[in-house]
């Protein structure tokens, strides 16, 4: 049913908890998982404005950071038995995620349900809010 998923992380611990439940699915027939970061493009766009750093140099930083957190996750993935491939984009965390979800086909979203936000007592997170309500693919929030 679930053959294709993309897994979006933003690295958090809820993150990690969701990763716990799209290894779980490789018992069901799931064979394909998109390993997706998104580095969000709205607050390099408020840095750029203020820091005396290039903003290019703090996208590569941001980059290599992703690339060597992101590594670990799909060799994981890998050692599970599935398929896995590896995207870090820019822009806003939701329309980068729904825009991955269309191209990639993917058959199901598992986010987990808070990231790496600063308001603590949040119920859901903004993104995974924000996914419910305009994604046309399934989406599967995990708890933390």
């Amino acid at each position: 049913m679930f053959t294709k998923i993309l897994y979006p992380t933003d690295f958090s611990i809820p993150a990690q908890k969701a990763l716990d439940y799209v290894k779980h699915l490789k018992g069901a027939g799931t064979q394909e998982v998109t390993v997706l970061h998104v580095i969000d493009r709205r607050g390099l766009d408020d840095l750029a404005r203020f820091s005396k750093r290039d903003i290019h140099d703090i996208e590569k930083e941001l980059e290599k950071k992703a690339t060597a957190k992101i590594k670990p996750i799909a060799e994981e993935l890998t050692e599970t038995g599935f398929t896995v491939n590896t995207m870090i984009t820019q822009g806003g965390p939701c329309v980068e995620i729904m825009r991955v979800a269309d191209e990639e086909d993917a058959s199901l979203i598992i986010v987990g349900s808070r990231g790496t936000g600063n308001i603590e007592d949040m119920v859901l997170g903004s993104v995974s809010y924000k996914l419910i309500k305009r994604s046309r693919k399934p989406i599967m929030i995990i708890k933390r």
